[in-house]
């Protein structure tokens, strides 16, 4: 019955330590899969090809000439008008995200090339508290909207975002009237505005700027709407269909004008300015 006793641990006996991290679990298919995998297929699911979040930096990695990106308006910092404290004051918080994303707000702009086309470029990072549109994200886009009209330059937005930023209150609010309005002038001067949207793309940024583009494009299932559904579903009392402010829902009803992968938008803009521009 020797077999039946617990016997010395051997070297074989112990359990190997799995580093964390390695796998990431798909929120769409539900698959586990090697991060590697997915990290070298630009954050895409190789199973069901939903595109999982990314960072400013890591967007403009793959959209942007090598090299090409010079970052603009960096110096900008988000002030605390109201003193907002929450949780913890907005002062600590805007540090927090400050150290945890590289960035100065939640937008990353610059002047770079596309397939050797200049264009000025803004990029959102959700990172940064929801990628919120606070004074400083609007006052980015409108330098980058009048650099672009300045130097006759195409302009691309990339949105992602929960909205306007309420920590600044109307100091937020009154962004989505300035960036409309910047819009509105590069559109005066003739010249080309694209709008990408990725997931997700909400409130303020969705009823100002985002829905703005003289072309809008849209990565694949990305959410993008104003109000939440469950607000929307408990408005009008009825069940919303499954698809609902996804992007092919969107593309259907006319919202936006095309869905493009990840691996192809920056072929994609590089041929729309060239027809357009």
């Amino acid at each position: 019955m020797a077999w039946f006793k617990k016997g010395k641990e051997t070297k074989t006996d112990k359990k190997v330590k799995i580093p964390e991290g390695l796998w990431v679990k798909c929120d769409s298919c539900k698959e586990i899969i090697y991060r590697k995998e997915i990290d070298k297929n630009l954050k895409i699911c190789p199973k069901c090809n939903y595109h999982f979040r990314i960072s400013a930096r890591e967007r403009l990695s793959f959209v942007v000439d090598e090299g090409s990106f010079v970052e603009t308006n960096a110096e900008l910092a988000s002030a605390d008008p109201l003193e907002f404290r929450d949780k913890i004051p907005y002062k600590e918080k805007l540090q927090e995200n400050m150290k945890k994303s590289g960035l100065s707000d939640a937008a990353l702009s610059g002047e770079a090339t596309v397939n050797g086309i200049p264009v000025v470029v803004v990029v959102m990072d959700f990172a940064f508290i929801g990628g919120s549109m606070g004074s400083v994200v609007g006052e980015k886009i409108v330098r980058s909207a009048e650099t672009a009209i300045e130097m006759k330059r195409p302009l691309i937005t990339f949105a992602s975002s929960g909205g306007a930023r309420m920590q600044e209150g109307i100091f937020s609010l009154m962004q989505m009237a300035r960036v409309s309005a910047a819009i509105g002038r590069m559109r005066d001067s003739g010249n080309l505005y694209i709008s990408v949207l990725a997931d997700p793309t909400f409130g303020g940024v969705t009823a100002s700027f985002a829905m703005l583009g003289d072309v809008i494009l849209a990565e694949p299932r990305s959410l993008i709407g104003f109000a939440g559904r469950n607000v929307i579903e408990q408005t009008i009392k009825q069940q919303l269909p499954d698809d609902f402010q996804r992007a092919e829902f969107l593309l259907e009803h006319g919202f936006i004008d095309r869905i493009v992968d990840r691996k192809d938008i920056k072929q994609t803009l590089a041929r729309v300015i060239e027809i357009l521009a």
